[in-house]
């Protein structure tokens, strides 16, 4: 399976000024977003790569972005600053949500749920509601860094991956704690539902990718030796049938979800990739292109041919 996977790097997108530390998509397929640590939040669109678009700048470093389809909006954790809350269309900031100043490291929208949930460096979630984004309850669970977030709609679940090295799994109505789950050895930096909703995929400093069964409440199915650093970010593809990882160790790497065999390594070596750590992916459904940011300041479009 691996030898018929083809790679290709079509673009690479300049303009940021320091580390791109992550992206985000948008309602349409070909449109992105992305912010690092210049502050400079740019739209980018996959039909004309090489031209981004300035969509705001913040004072401080952002990790986190989040779109809101159904109002057009983008949500900014600006780290030690809140969340700014930016109206797309005029480019104008709609509301600024003071929060503790600390870093923001995940933000997740939830119409269903009238909530936005931010991860935040002092162990807090915010939840926010979804309709004015007014600050309704923070949850702390630890006092390390809540670094990344993921949503269950099929379950109601919130799973939280914590530098505590737990992931920490909560009821999404009244953030009631469900489980805890405590194998990594390390800060846990990415968590990622299978689109069915049946498992959960999580990674981070350990470099250790392990999968839990979401139905047998989080029993661990296994673990694979993911990459030779930290992993930072877990990405399915469209279709759900493959699933993409990336690391500090500069290399971003191609799976299989149902076997969770590695199909495909792309590195600097093979394919000209990244030259420092490998941040954050958005696999788009538009013509199947991967997306990379890295802090060598460059976002890099992969056509992913899967033969």
């Amino acid at each position: 399976m691996a030898s018929k996977i083809q790679v290709q790097k079509i673009a690479t997108l300049t303009g940021h000024r320091d580390c791109v530390y992550t992206l985000e998509p948008s309602g349409n397929q070909a449109k992105f977003f992305s912010a690092g640590g210049d502050g400079l939040v740019a739209a980018w669109d996959l039909h004309n790569p090489e031209n981004g678009e300035l969509m705001a700048q913040v004072t401080t470093s952002v990790y986190a972005l989040r779109f809101v389809q159904d109002r057009n909006l983008l949500l900014i954790g600006q780290n030690q600053e809140g969340v700014q809350v930016i109206d797309l269309k005029d480019k104008k900031i709609l509301k600024s949500v003071a929060l503790p100043k600390v870093a923001i490291f995940d933000i997740i929208y939830s119409l269903e749920h009238n909530k936005v949930f931010v991860a935040l460096g002092n162990g807090s979630i915010a939840v926010l509601t979804a309709d004015t984004f007014e600050l309704k309850a923070m949850v702390r669970k630890s006092d390390q860094s809540v670094r990344c977030l993921a949503l269950n709609n099929n379950t109601g679940e919130l799973a939280a991956g914590y530098s505590d090295n737990i992931i920490r799994v909560f009821n999404v109505s009244n953030l009631e704690l469900k489980h805890e789950l405590m194998s990594h050895t390390n800060s846990v930096f990415t968590v990622a539902y299978s689109p069915d909703g049946l498992l959960l995929l999580s990674a981070g400093r350990d470099a250790h990718l392990r999968v839990w069964e979401v139905e047998k409440a989080y029993e661990e199915r296994g673990y694979v030796i993911a990459h030779m650093y930290t992993v930072n970010h877990i990405a399915y593809s469209p279709d759900g049938r493959f699933f993409a990882t990336c690391s500090m160790d500069k290399s971003i790497k191609l799976w299989d979800a149902q076997t969770f065999k590695l199909l495909k390594v792309i590195d600097k070596v093979r394919n000209a990739s990244h030259g420092t750590s490998v941040n954050k992916l958005f696999w788009s459904a538009h013509q199947n292109q991967l997306v990379s940011c890295s802090d060598d300041r460059t976002i890099s479009v992969w056509d992913i041919n899967l033969g």
